[in-house]
């Protein structure tokens, strides 16, 4: 019964947190399953998560940002959890008019969740409420507001911010860290060592890597290496004449040791963009954000002290995509990568400090569909096998070329994503006809070019920039669990600031993403 009491107090912390804008301190921890993943770890507070060390300066630091993840991407991929490992769930529907039913046993909690430090940071910047990834992760890493798409300058771009990454460096030879699994000179990375008024500047932001000095970079391929017309010297042989070991496939990186200098890894198995694979695609056979976390930390650890970020990037891009279960999967891979730390933490408890937060939330995401009324079946997302840019490129490419009869890509769509043309009463992954209308018609639209509308404005909202198939697909089925999207875009919610270890309580209330920043660095003892 006190688990109950002690879960049922959390959530309400954070529905205090999100909806009455007012702060729900407490250094207690949240009880949650006895047998959960890694990634939704919760099982004491013993297990995950210390309590705040009062008046210590941290020695190893870890930040972990998603992007695009706020209260919304937290609670449903905890929610999804707990539908899967409820036996009573599909029970426990009962009707407004008809309130029977099996109890839900509630959300599996992520690790983080369990952290004993609560707080909020608003996201907006120098020119919208909707922010962008490099003005949010500006005020992060700099404590600055800026323009949206600006990194580490002021609103005239003339005057650069030192991040606390550089000062880190310079001021206290702290071994410095930086993960991603997007590009490494994508926006909310390129905070922690650029200064460029536009985030789209990538091999201007690359050579700034470079010069960095910074000990670790990991994750997603460098864009424009060789510059926007291909005609300036390679990134990646600049960077290795600086003396970095630039690590291209897992082998490489394996033979990264604490012994490397500074090192720069590259997933062997880049996907979209030259970014990593979306948690959904990976594999076993290849590494995980987690993976990378692990690897950093064997190259940063010494006795003087190490500033490790890492981003879960692919939050963002499957918000925008609209799809809710990629972006389930990568909020978990991120918990992942925050059990590495947790379990460093269980070493070193008086000397690690760990904060998790967001840089915005994109997509306007929500738990609840007008269609579904009340209920939610959250569980029906793991019948999507695959993301939408996997989908995109493995599939709707080919249809394309090969001008694919509706019928037989609906055979696809059952096999990769569970959404079927006809099925038992009852089925709720059976396509109504009112959603087969908005399937064929998004067919018509990508596969043969066919106009879904004569309104611009219209399709826009129907499919945003996306391919109309994929986009309508995932709608379709997250829908159908209760899921829905407001926005192809980011959004202005506050995000969460959950903290443990050395100094963490400082992180606790509700105030603006740049006290994330000045926080840390009167931890730190930088200016």
């Amino acid at each position: 019964m006190n688990n109950l009491f002690k879960r049922l107090g959390a959530i309400s912390c954070a529905a205090a947190l999100a909806l009455s804008m007012t702060a729900c301190g407490g250094t207690a921890s949240s009880a949650a399953s006895e047998s959960a993943p890694a990634s939704s770890q919760a099982a004491s507070s013993q297990e995950t998560a210390t309590q705040p060390t009062a008046g210590k300066t941290p020695k190893y630091v870890f930040l972990f940002i998603g992007d695009g993840m706020s209260y919304p991407q937290i609670q449903s991929t905890s929610d999804y959890l707990g539908a899967l490992n409820d036996e009573d769930y599909w029970q426990a529907q009962p009707s407004l008019d008809d309130n029977q039913g099996a109890i839900l046993d509630g959300p599996e909690y992520l690790n983080f969740m369990n952290f004993p430090v609560a707080g909020s940071a608003v996201t907006y910047d120098s020119n919208s409420f909707a922010p962008d990834s490099a003005s949010t992760a500006t005020s992060i890493s700099t404590g600055h507001k800026t323009y949206s798409g600006s990194i580490n300058v002021d609103e005239t771009g003339t005057v650069e911010y030192e991040t606390i990454a550089e000062q880190l460096k310079a001021q206290k030879g702290f071994e410095i860290g930086v993960i991603t699994s997007v590009n490494l000179n994508h926006a909310t990375p390129a905070a922690f060592y650029a200064h460029q008024a536009s985030r789209n500047d990538y091999y201007d932001i690359g050579v700034e890597l470079v010069e960095s000095d910074f000990d670790y970079f990991a994750g997603g391929g460098l864009l424009d290496p060789t510059g926007a017309e291909e005609d300036q010297p390679d990134l990646y042989a600049m960077a290795q004449e600086a003396g970095y070991t630039v690590a291209r496939t897992q082998a490489e990186a394996e033979a990264v040791t604490t012994d490397t200098e500074k090192a720069i890894l590259i997933d062997e198995h880049l996907a979209d963009s030259d970014a990593m694979a979306y948690e959904l695609d990976r594999t076993e056979d290849m590494w995980s954000l987690a993976d990378y976390v692990e690897k950093g930390i064997e190259v940063l650890n010494n006795d003087t002290g190490f500033f490790l970020m890492c981003e879960g990037g692919k939050i963002d891009w499957a918000c925008h995509a609209n799809d809710a279960a990629s972006t389930i999967h990568d909020t978990q891979a991120l918990a992942d990568a925050v059990q590495v730390a947790i379990d460093f933490a269980q070493e070193h408890p008086d000397e690690t400090l760990i904060v998790v937060t967001g840089d915005h939330e994109t997509g306007g995401l929500t738990i609840g569909f007008a269609g579904t009324d009340y209920d939610t079946y959250l569980d029906l997302l793991e019948s999507q096998k695959i993301s939408f840019a996997k989908y995109d490129s493995d599939y709707v490419a080919a249809y394309k070329e090969n001008k694919t009869p509706f019928e037989e890509v609906l055979v696809d769509i059952e096999e990769l994503f569970g959404l079927k043309a006809q099925g038992e009463e009852g089925d709720k992954l059976v396509l109504t006809d009112y959603e087969m209308e908005q399937l064929r018609a998004a067919y018509e639209k990508s596969v043969n070019g066919t106009a879904a509308s004569q309104y611009e404005q219209e399709e826009y909202v129907l499919y945003g920039t996306y391919e109309p198939l994929s986009v309508t697909i995932t709608h379709i089925i997250n829908n159908k669990s209760g899921i829905s999207f407001t926005s192809y875009s980011h959004t202005g919610l506050p995000v969460a600031v959950l903290a443990q270890g050395a100094g963490s309580e400082v992180f606790e209330g509700y105030y603006d993403n740049t006290q994330i920043y000045e926080k840390m660095a009167g931890l730190l003892g930088i200016a």
